[in-house]
C-alpha cells in the first residue's frame, strides 16, 4: 500500500514547480477549511470502506482522489451521536467541528507574519525573525521569497562581520627597547623644571621623577617584567641588575647625580612610599590565589611599576644610608615580614650592596640572617635567599679588605655579637642536623667571623664587644656540641686576651656552668702558647685560676655527694695543670732576668778575655731553668 498526502502544500513533490508556487500563493488568500486530508490507495486494503457521494461529480471534483475509512471505526462513530455534517466548497463532506483546523490555521497565520517579516526586512535593517520550526523537516519548505529574503539578509549579515575593524595588537616594547628612548639631556631639562617649580618640596620632586620613569616604560608589559616571578625564581646574581642594567649610561649618571642633592629624610619617606607600592602591587598579585593551590594568578602591573624599580635601585646604589634610617621601621611593621616578602626585600638589599659593601652586610646581619633564627628560617627556600645575598657581597672584588677595616661603621658593628651567636649555631650544628646549606654557613663562616671580632685593640668599644661575645660564647660551649663547643671556646679564650675584665666576668659564671668552664680549661691548655704570648691577660687569668682552685677544693672537701662532685674534680685537674705553666713561665721571665743582670755586672768587673772563653752551651747544660729558680730562691 502506498499512501502520500492529498495537498499540494503537504506533498510538494507531486507537482511541478509552478503548480507548487500557485498553490502557495493561493493558500494565502483560500480558507484552511477546503484543505482536507485524502489518501490516495493503490490496493485495497481489508476492512476498509469507500464512501462516495455522487462519485462522477467527486472525480471531477477531487481528481481521481478517494476517502479511506476503517470499518470498526465507523461503526463505532455510528454508536456516537451523529455529527452534522458540513460541505466544502469543492463538494466534499467534513464531519465533525471547526476546531480541528485551528492548529493549521494558526500555523498558516504565523506562516504569513514570516513571510511578511522576511519581505519587509529587504528594507528594514532591522534584523529578520527566523521560524522557531525553521528545522523541522515536517513543515512546510521555504517559499521563493523567503529563500530571496533569506538571501539578501545574509549577503547583508556577512558584509556587516566584513566592515567591523580588527583591534590592532600593539607591538611588544621591551624593558631595553623602551630604556634606549629615554634621553638623557631631555630627563636634564625635567629634573631642572622639577628642582624649580617644587624647590621646598624634595617629596614632591621625587614623585615627579619616579612618574617620568613609569611614563618611560608604560609600554612593557608583564610578560616582559614579571617581577613576582622573577624574585621568585631567579638567582639573587641574576636579578639584582635588573632592570636598571638596561639604563643607559648617560641616563643612569644624570639620575644619580640629581638624587645625590637631595636630602637623606626625603630618599627615606621616598624609599618607604616605594616599597609600600610594590608590596601593594604584589597583594593585589596574590589576590587570585586559592589556598593550596601553587598557581599564581599574574595581573598586567601598573605602568609605574618597572619604571620605579628603576628609580628605587638607582636611590639605593646611590644613597645606600637611606635604608638603614627605615631599618627599625622595617623590623618593626609586620606588613613587611613574611616568607612571601622575603624575596623583595632581598632585592633591595642587593642594590644598597651594590652602592656600599659594608651597608649591604650590615643590612644582612640586621634584617636578613635574624630570619634563619625564626620559624620560617627552617625553609629550604629561606636558607637559600639569605645565603645567596651573603655570598653575593662576600664574593665582590676585595670585599674582605672593605669588612674588615669597616667593621664599626658610625659606632655599630657591621656584625653585631646577635649575629655571631646565630651564625655560630647554624654553622656548627650537631651531626643529626646538618643540611644542604651547612656547607655553604662553613665556606662564609671565615669572613664573618673576622669582621665580627675587628676592631681595635684594647679600645673601650672593643672591651663592650668582647664581654658581650663572652657571655654567648660561653653558653656555646656547654651546648654539648663538639664542634660547636671547640668553636665557642676558642672565641671565648679571644675575649680574655682582649679585655682582662673578662677574667673577673668568668668568675661570676665559675659554679653555674661547670661543663662550660672544663670544656674552657680544656680548651686553654692545648691554646696555651697564643695565650702566654699576653702579659696582660696572664696576670689576670692566674688570678682567676686561682680562684677556681680554691674553689673546687672546698667543694671536694666538703664532699658533696652530688653529679657536680666529678665536675670540680675534673675542672681542679686542668686549673692545676694551667697554673704550672704559669708559674713555669713566671721561673723563667725571672731567671733571664736574674741571668742578664749577673752578665751584665761580671762583664763589668771581669776581664773581656774571660767571658769569651766561657763555654755557654756546657752552662746550659750544667744549670737547668728549675735548677736555677731553686738555686736562686726565686
Amino acid at each position: 500500500m502506498l499512501v502520500r498526502l492529498g495537498v499540494s502544500e503537504l506533498c510538494p513533490h507531486r507537482f511541478s514547480a509552478s503548480r507548487s508556487r500557485s498553490l502557495r500563493s493561493e493558500s494565502d488568500h483560500i480558507s484552511p477549511s477546503r484543505i482536507y486530508p485524502y489518501l490516495f490507495l493503490s490496493n485495497p486494503i481489508p476492512n476498509m470502506d469507500f464512501e462516495s457521494n455522487n462519485v462522477s461529480e467527486e472525480t471531477n471534483n477531487n481528481h481521481g482522489w478517494q476517502k479511506v475509512t476503517y470499518g470498526k471505526k465507523k461503526k463505532a462513530n455510528q454508536t456516537k451521536q451523529q455529527v452534522p455534517q458540513k460541505g466544502l466548497p469543492n463538494g466534499s463532506v467534513v464531519t465533525g467541528n471547526d476546531n480541528v483546523f485551528n492548529a493549521i490555521e494558526k500555523k498558516s497565520e504565523e506562516r504569513r507574519k514570516v513571510i511578511e517579516a522576511q519581505r519587509l526586512s529587504i528594507y528594514d535593517p532591522a534584523p529578520p525573525v527566523k521560524s522557531s520550526r525553521q528545522k523541522n523537516y515536517s513543515d512546510y519548505e521555504d517559499s521563493d521569497e523567503e529563500v530571496a529574503a533569506n538571501g539578501v539578509t545574509g549577503v547583508e549579515d556577512a558584509e556587516e562581520k566584513k566592515k567591523k575593524p580588527k583591534k590592532v595588537k600593539k607591538p611588544k616594547v621591551t624593558i631595553a627597547e623602551a630604556a634606549a628612548k629615554i634621553d638623557a639631556v631631555e630627563l636634564a631639562s625635567f629634573l631642572l623644571d622639577v628642582s624649580t617649580s617644587f624647590e621646598a618640596q624634595q617629596d614632591i620632586q621625587l614623585m615627579r621623577f619616579a612618574d617620568y620613569f613609569g611614563r618611560a616604560f608604560s609600554g612593557v608589559t608583564a610578560s616582559q617584567f614579571p617581577w613576582v616571578k622573577l624574585l621568585r625564581e631567579s638567582p639573587v646574581a641574576k636579578v639584582a641588575d635588573n632592570p636598571v642594567s638596561h639604563i643607559p649610561e648617560p641616563v643612569y649618571k644624570t639620575s644619580v647625580d640629581w638624587i645625590n642633592k637631595l636630602s637623606m629624610e626625603s630618599l627615606s619617606s621616598f624609599l618607604l612610599w616605594s616599597l609600600d607600592s610594590i608590596l601593594a602591587d604584589f597583594t593585589s598579585q596574590q589576590g587570585g590565589n586559592t589556598k593550596g593551590s601553587k598557581k599564581t594568578t599574574q595581573k598586567q602591573p601598573s605602568r609605574s611599576q618597572v619604571g620605579l624599580f628603576v628609580v628605587l635601585a638607582m636611590v639605593l646604589r646611590r644613597k645606600p644610608d637611606a635604608l638603614i634610617t627605615i631599618l627599625p621601621t622595617i623590623n618593626e611593621t609586620p606588613k613587611y615580614h613574611g616568607q612571601d616578602k622575603l624575596p623583595i626585600i632581598v632585592w633591595i638589599v642587593a642594590q644598597a650592596s651594590q652602592g656600599d659593601l659594608s651597608v649591604g652586610l650590615y643590612l644582612w646581619s640586621h634584617l636578613i640572617l635574624p630570619i634563619i633564627g625564626t620559624k620560617s628560617g627552617s625553609n629550604p627556600q629561606t636558607r637559600d635567599l639569605v645565603l645567596q645575598l651573603v655570598e653575593r657581597i662576600l664574593s665582590a672584588p676585595k670585599a674582605r679588605v672593605i669588612l674588615v677595616n669597616s667593621a664599626v661603621r658610625k659606632g655599630e658593628r657591621l656584625m653585631p655579637p646577635s649575629a655571631l651567636d646565630l651564625l655560630l649555631r647554624v654553622t656548627f650544628p650537631s651531626s643529626s642536623s646538618r643540611v644542604k646549606a651547612t656547607e655553604r654557613f662553613e665556606a662564609v663562616y671565615p669572613t664573618l667571623k673576622e669582621v665580627a671580632l675587628a676592631g681595635s685593640h684594647g679600645s673601650k668599644a672593643m672591651k663592650q664587644v668582647s664581654q658581650q661575645i663572652l657571655t654567648i660564647s660561653f653558653k656555646a660551649s656547654g651546648e654539648g656540641i663538639s664542634e660547636l663547643s671547640s668553636e665557642a671556646s676558642s672565641i671565648f679564650i679571644w675575649c680574655l686576651i682582649q679585655n682582662p675584665d673578662c677574667c673577673k666576668q668568668w668568675e661570676k659564671m665559675y659554679s653555674d656552668n661547670l661543663e662550660a668552664s672544663i670544656v674552657v680549661l680544656k680548651r686553654l691548655n692545648e691554646k696555651w702558647k697564643e695565650l702566654s704570648l699576653n702579659k696582660p691577660s696572664l696576670e689576670s687569668l692566674t688570678q682567676t685560676l686561682r680562684t677556681f682552685k680554691t674553689k673546687n677544693e672546698k667543694a671536694i672537701k666538703e664532699g658533696e655527694k652530688t653529679s657536680d662532685e666529678g665536675l670540680y674534680k675534673e675542672a681542679d685537674k686542668y686549673c692545676k695543670v694551667l697554673l704550672g705553666k704559669l708559674s713555669r713561665g713566671w721561673g723563667c721571665m725571672k731567671a733571664t732576668v736574674f741571668l742578664a743582670v749577673v752578665v751584665g755586672v761580671g762583664a763589668t768587673f771581669l776581664p773581656p778575655n774571660t767571658l769569651e772563653s766561657l763555654d755557654w752551651n756546657k752552662l746550659s747544660e750544667m744549670l737547668t731553668v728549675e735548677q736555677f729558680v731553686k738555686m736562686t730562691g726565686i
